[in-house]
């Protein structure tokens, strides 16, 4: 379909820019597939399940659990016994909201549940910053799209069954420069 680039807070967010980077680099994500698209909302990666496009496990994966990698700042960190990472919500520099073309960590909804899946938001989605109180969403922005938003646009609006693509929408390759 074509290529997208982002710019990445590493100063703001040097963890979840760590982790992001750490991933990345080591070729995590090549090869896995959208496995969360919903128009004039946002579209959902990093699953390392969604390698294959019809698993029933998309959305469910993260990094492998006890592994390490090194924040923006060189601070080493240890993944959780889930893969899931270190919040990065509390400071007022990162009061970065879910605008339209951000990278925002997905999770759970529980602490330190943010591992490898993160979302393109297609709309302003404030409700989703861990600052807004509407809801106890909090899903911290790590980047923003800042080449061929119009490219994540179409990948909004596949068709989909349950919120998954019919015809599968893959990354080839992320690498951070």
């Amino acid at each position: 379909m074509g290529t997208f680039e982002a710019e990445l807070y590493t100063e703001i967010m040097p963890i979840t820019c760590g982790n992001f980077i750490d991933l990345a680099n080591s070729g995590f994500y090549d090869d896995i597939h959208f496995h969360r698209v919903i128009p004039n909302f946002m579209c959902q990666f990093g699953c390392p399940y969604a390698k294959d496009p019809n698993s029933r496990r998309a959305g469910t994966g993260g990094p492998d659990p006890g592994t390490t990698f090194k924040s923006c700042d060189g601070t080493t960190y240890k993944r959780t016994h889930d893969g899931g990472i270190p919040d990065e919500v509390g400071k007022e520099e990162q009061k970065l909201t879910n605008a339209v073309g951000t990278l925002s960590m997905a999770n759970t909804g529980q602490p330190q549940s943010g591992g490898s899946q993160f979302f393109i938001n297609t709309n302003h989605n404030s409700f989703l910053d861990w600052f807004d109180r509407q809801t106890e969403s909090a899903h911290p922005v790590f980047g923003k799209v800042n080449k061929g938003l119009d490219l994540v646009e179409r990948i909004s609006k596949v068709r989909t069954r349950n919120d998954n693509p019919l015809e599968p929408v893959k990354m080839i390759s992320v690498r951070v420069h």
